[in-house]
């Protein structure tokens, strides 16, 4: 697919702002309700959404992945009724900003060809942020007494990596695709 439609300077600024936000609220619902395999019931579920923040960073901007991320965090942890003050506003909601804000920096649709070997490297770059995320908040759970180190990083590992590591790749293309055909003459990205 060649780089096309997304641009950095055309467009309504509001636009990523607005939907970063959407979806930073999608995502917190989404991990709150829609997880059906409990890893560590009532601690760690299969995050089939966690392809969320990574996706929205590419697509929007580095600033509106982290925002979806961060946000996402505060509301699923609200409704699951996991809120740590400090665990969920800085060390997960900033790491899991951090998922969605390193993608969107390293690959633009303005800039970027997706062909093959660059879903590969939007992969690798999901299973390096993923991985320093995932011993970033286990690190927190052990330090906070809720969660031994090396159980929280193998199932946050399996709950978050994975599907960033399948579903970013798989679907950065048709969403590129939808976003450019609702709006041809481009969007700015945040």
């Amino acid at each position: 697919m060649q780089p096309q439609g997304v641009t950095q300077k055309d467009g309504n600024p509001l636009f990523p702002i607005v939907l970063s936000l959407v979806a930073a609220a999608a995502t917190g619902v989404l991990w709150a309700y829609a997880n059906p395999i409990q890893l560590v019931p009532g601690v760690i579920q299969w995050r089939i959404f966690a392809f969320l923040p990574p996706l929205v960073g590419i697509l929007l901007g580095a600033r509106s992945g982290f925002i979806c991320g961060y946000l996402g965090t505060v509301v699923w942890s609200l409704l699951a009724g996991t809120f740590i003050p400090l665990h969920s506003l800085v060390v997960d909601g900033i790491m899991v900003g951090l998922t969605g804000f390193v993608p969107g920096l390293l690959f633009s649709p303005a800039k970027t060809e997706f062909t093959k070997q660059n879903l590969l490297k939007i992969a690798a770059t999901c299973l390096i942020v993923g991985l320093v995320m995932v011993v970033a908040v286990s690190g927190s759970l052990a330090y906070l007494g809720i969660f031994p180190f090396w159980w929280a990083v193998m199932y946050l590992g399996l709950s978050d990596i994975v599907p960033m590591l399948i579903g970013t790749p798989l679907l950065v293309v048709p969403a590129i695709k939808i976003l450019n055909s609702a709006h041809p003459s481009g969007f700015a990205r945040f």
